[in-house]
């Protein structure tokens, strides 16, 4: 049964809510890109994705990489909602356990639901190329989903796979950019820019979406599948702009929060803002 984009938003809001809870229980973890992918996220597995948590490893599933691994946080809450973790009796108190299949990076070969181990920056791309070339050879091709956050195209192996991808066309990847603008020691802009970032993917025979859409806004992100399934040539990106940290007035755009640990007295500030917003939605 489909969700309205309100109940989406909702389930977004919530999973944030659970995995700060998490991260102040473990004492580590990415916060501020998890929470600025946490409506990107949720849209994609509870709106488009074609999976099946009963039959992971089914072949014509859609597939996502998670470039940006340190986002795990987010990515296994929405896994555990799409119900993959029932089987081995997965939740998130087991985040970063010794021994635990939920580690602080991806791993496909323990995670369930994750098709690709991740964590170093950059490759995820290129990994996700590979996947699209294989969908364009089966009897029933699948959508591979790529999400980067600016890290990974900081780094030259992306701009390798953004090549190849605009050389072989794969009509069924999308690379999706979480464009938080903030990164571990401080503002994209300073570190390394990546502006003006649609016409460098144009440049390189991308199919570039027509604008930046808003990351936090489950309409928003709704529009742009409406988009990606009206293109009858690939490769894709669309990019979405974010807030990192979003839903935390103090953990908002900053470098402080990419991985901080979430203290008693972070944790007494930032539940109430995020319930608050959480209680507002569809009033």
């Amino acid at each position: 049964m489909s969700k309205t984009a309100i109940e989406l938003q909702k389930m977004a809001q919530e999973f944030r809510i659970d995995v700060l809870n998490t991260l102040h229980d473990k004492g580590s973890g990415h916060w501020g890109g998890s929470a600025s992918l946490a409506d990107i996220l949720t849209t994609l597995y509870f709106d488009r994705i074609n999976v099946d948590p009963k039959n992971p490893c089914k072949e014509d599933r859609d597939r996502l990489v998670l470039s940006k691994g340190h986002a795990a946080p987010i990515l296994y809450r929405v896994l555990q909602a799409k119900g993959f973790f029932e089987e081995k009796g997965l939740d998130m108190s087991q985040l970063r356990e010794i021994n635990s299949p939920l580690q602080g990076h991806p791993c496909m070969e323990k995670t369930p639901g994750v098709d690709m181990s991740t964590g170093a920056l950059g490759h995820g791309l290129s990994i996700g190329l590979g996947m699209s070339l294989m969908s364009e050879k089966a009897a029933n091709p699948w959508w591979t989903y790529v999400i980067v956050g600016e890290g990974c195209l900081q780094e030259g192996q992306s701009w390798e796979a953004i090549m190849a991808a605009g050389k072989f066309a794969p009509s069924k990847l999308c690379l999706i950019v979480d464009y938080n603008k903030v990164q571990l020691d401080g503002r994209t802009e300073d570190i390394m820019p990546l502006e003006p970032l649609a016409d460098k993917f144009k440049a390189f025979n991308w199919n570039v979406a027509e604008k930046s859409y808003d990351g936090h806004n489950v309409e928003a992100i709704q529009e742009s599948f409406k988009w990606l399934d009206e293109q009858k040539e690939g490769p894709c990106v669309i990019i979405y702009d974010t807030t990192k940290g979003k839903g935390v007035s103090f953990m908002e755009d900053t470098n402080t929060w990419h991985g901080a640990p979430v203290q008693d007295e972070h944790l007494e500030k930032a539940l109430p803002e995020l319930q608050t917003t959480l209680d507002k939605m569809g009033e």
